[in-house]
């Protein structure tokens, strides 16, 4: 298939290109920069050095092509989440650059339309399972991730094969903000959040990268991408705490960490015990990392391999 990938060179586009290319895939892809595109040629991809955000180019790269992936997000590093003025780009690529990706989409007459969204949409459910037909609570920075999911209906809706993707929390060794989070925790200075008991989802960006590529040949919809264990955040930490052998994480109250953090800590505490039974139902993948137990060792022995090469 001719797969046109924005985002290509981000934490899930890079493994997706690379993955699409080993499956035999014909694929070009987005680059900002030259430098960019040196990377994405090196991932065997054809690159093409454009502007998102301009129609009239993006309607030219995706001419000829089959499928459009839209992969491209500008998330604010860690210390940088508090203020929403930093979500700006990241809010413009879901909602202006979706709407110009579906539209050159449509004209080039692509059969299929792939979103990248996120798990953190839904509303606060406690320790029941959300599935894809769960309650949506979507303040900002969350809002956009609609904004590009609408435009995906509208894909649909002009008989095309609209797909999206929520994904649970990324993490993997060439992420940067697991290399965040990691030395955070090794300083114990990313706590457990009140008592912990919220669940959280994960997805090993590998096994994200092969959602990605399985989700070209699923029918139109929604579609959750997690891993098979969601786990308390205390859990969670502790996990990630055990595969590096650091000591325990420390414990900040709620409104503590409101404080030191701002509006962002609401949002990503919400209980999240998402279900990803609807897309195994509809493909072969399951997650190669199904749950971040051993998943967060994974990370772990990536990391202690590349600093004794």
């Amino acid at each position: 298939m001719r797969v046109f990938v924005a985002g290509g060179t981000g934490t899930l586009g890079r493994p997706t290109v690379r993955l699409l290319v080993a499956t035999g895939h014909e694929v070009r892809a987005l680059a900002r920069t030259p430098e960019r595109g040196a990377v994405l040629r090196g991932l065997g991809a054809e690159p093409v050095v454009a502007d998102v955000f301009d129609l009239q180019a993006m309607t030219a790269a995706v001419a000829g092509s089959e499928a459009v992936l839209h992969l491209a997000t500008r998330i604010p590093p860690l210390p940088r989440m508090r203020k929403l003025a930093n979500w700006r780009d990241n809010d413009r690529l879901r909602s202006q650059g979706s709407s110009i990706l579906v539209t050159a989409a449509l004209a080039a007459g692509a059969k299929v339309y792939v979103q990248e969204s996120i798990t953190f949409l839904y509303a606060d459910l406690g320790d029941q399972q959300i599935f894809e037909t769960a309650p949506i609570d979507a303040p900002r920075p969350l809002a956009s991730a609609r904004d590009a999911e609408r435009e995906t209906a509208r894909f649909t809706a002009r008989r095309g094969q609209g797909i999206v993707l929520r994904f649970g929390g990324f993490y993997s060794a060439e992420a940067p903000s697991t290399l965040a989070t990691v030395a955070l925790a090794r300083r114990r200075l990313f706590p457990v959040v009140g008592t912990g008991g919220h669940y959280v989802s994960s997805i090993h960006v590998e096994d994200a990268a092969a959602a990605t590529v399985a989700a070209l040949a699923v029918p139109a919809g929604i579609y959750n991408v997690v891993d098979d264990e969601p786990l308390p955040m205390r859990a969670w930490v502790g996990a990630l705490t055990d595969a590096f052998g650091f000591k325990p994480a420390r414990r900040v109250p709620l409104p503590v960490a409101r404080l030191l953090f701002g509006r962002p800590v609401g949002l990503l505490t919400r209980s999240q015990r998402v279900n990803n039974t609807m897309f195994k139902a509809v493909t072969s993948w399951t997650p190669r990392h199904p749950s971040v137990r051993q998943g967060w060792r994974a990370v772990a022995a990536a990391l202690h391999a590349g600093k004794s090469a």
